[in-house]
């Protein structure tokens, strides 16, 4: 029998139920027609905000549920992962926006924007990565320079989850280009400023239902009441995020091994092969108890990093182990898993086909595994 989660309380199991039921009805009839067409539909995004999926951690008074309980983001991460609804951006909104708008949004902010949050009419995305700079963000190019009520954008970014549907942007540039990171600030772009364009919706190997844009910025005027926080301390609220970041790439790939490993067991006790279910076989019964065994190893470890962030405990050397090493896993399980299913695991319409091509970024988003080994070296001492 596997390990009993503790986690939960009556609260979060009913809230997965309704997770679990709006994916079944609202996203996985619809899941492949998404990827074919490269992007969900908003009306999806706004069934989840009737349902009270995006908001619950918003205060009442903009209209959310007033409930700031980690273990509610990933109750909802994990029951998209067993859905395979990669299309919908909801970790970027839900876990990745909500903090900086919480934290660094003024009233007058707030009152603009968290509502329609909460309802699915804003959907939000965070602009850092621009074509040269990968994981170094002080070497940002775009700038943000100050002309009277106004700030002028000009720059480029790319691989923008929700860059298409993306309603309010929070653009990461530089105010002051001279102080290289102590010059970054956070300015947030709505949908219909002059000056701001999307360019193609990028065509990825996998994740193929999610928007994935260029966002570009040419003389772009943003209303200088749109800068989050204060001037010069854009990299400082960057890194304040990148704990939460990484926790949620580790939930969803824990989430993600956990569901590909009972997949494949599934498979391994119908499919024949010399009279027998091949999971009867030595070899294959070693590996999925080796994988099993990592899988559950993975869960503890998660399971008690998420109980540190929803205390503020959780450092950014541990953030850091927690994902290169699930994400690192993800990938392993979904390839023996894959190589299991035969060549019917190679078929793209088999789930297992769909996972192997949609882990293959979990190791390279919010961070490299390299960078993240990096972090965890120098916490070390070397």
């Amino acid at each position: 029998m596997p390990l009993q989660r503790t986690l939960f309380a009556d609260e979060h199991n009913a809230f997965r139920e309704t997770c679990r039921t709006y994916f079944a009805k609202h996203a996985v009839p619809n899941n492949e027609r998404w990827a074919k067409e490269g992007i969900v539909d908003r009306e999806a995004w706004r069934e989840a905000g009737r349902q009270g999926l995006l908001g619950f951690a918003v205060d009442e008074k903009y209209g959310g549920g007033g409930v700031r309980d980690f273990r509610f983001n990933v109750v909802l991460g994990e029951e998209q992962i067993r859905a395979q609804a990669t299309g919908l951006g909801f970790p970027v909104h839900v876990d990745l926006i909500l903090p900086y708008l919480e934290r660094l949004a003024t009233e007058e902010q707030k009152e603009r924007w968290l509502p329609g949050y909460c309802t699915g009419d804003i959907i939000t995305a965070i602009a850092m990565t621009e074509p040269g700079t990968g994981s170094d963000l002080q070497s940002i190019k775009t700038t943000a320079i100050r002309d009277g009520g106004y700030y002028v954008l000009n720059g480029q970014k790319t691989f923008i989850t929700n860059g298409i549907h993306s309603d309010l942007v929070i653009v990461a540039a530089k105010t002051d280009p001279a102080q290289g990171a102590g010059g970054l600030s956070l300015i947030a772009v709505e949908r219909d400023t002059p000056g701001f364009e999307r360019g193609r919706n990028l065509d990825k190997i996998g994740l193929k239902a999610q928007d994935t844009a260029e966002l570009y910025f040419s003389d772009a005027r943003v209303p200088a009441e749109n800068l989050l926080g204060e001037e010069g301390q854009g990299f400082v609220y960057l890194m304040q995020n990148l704990v939460r970041e990484r926790m949620t790439i580790a939930v969803a790939a824990v989430a993600a091994a956990e569901a590909v490993l009972d997949l494949t067991m599934e498979y391994c006790k119908s499919r024949t092969a010399f009279g027998r279910p091949i999971g009867k076989f030595q070899h294959n019964r070693f590996l999925l108890a080796e994988l099993a065994t990592e899988v559950t190893i993975a869960r503890t470890f998660i399971d008690r990093c998420i109980e540190d962030h929803n205390a503020e405990a959780l450092d950014i050397p541990t953030a850091a182990m927690a994902k290169w090493w699930t994400t690192e896993l993800q990938t392993k399980v979904v390839d023996r898993c894959l190589q299991l299913h035969g060549g019917y695991g190679y078929m793209s319409e088999y789930p297992i086909a769909q996972a192997f091509i949609d882990s293959r970024v979990q190791t390279i988003y919010g961070g490299t595994t390299e960078i993240m080994k990096e972090i965890v070296g120098r916490s070390l001492g070397f």
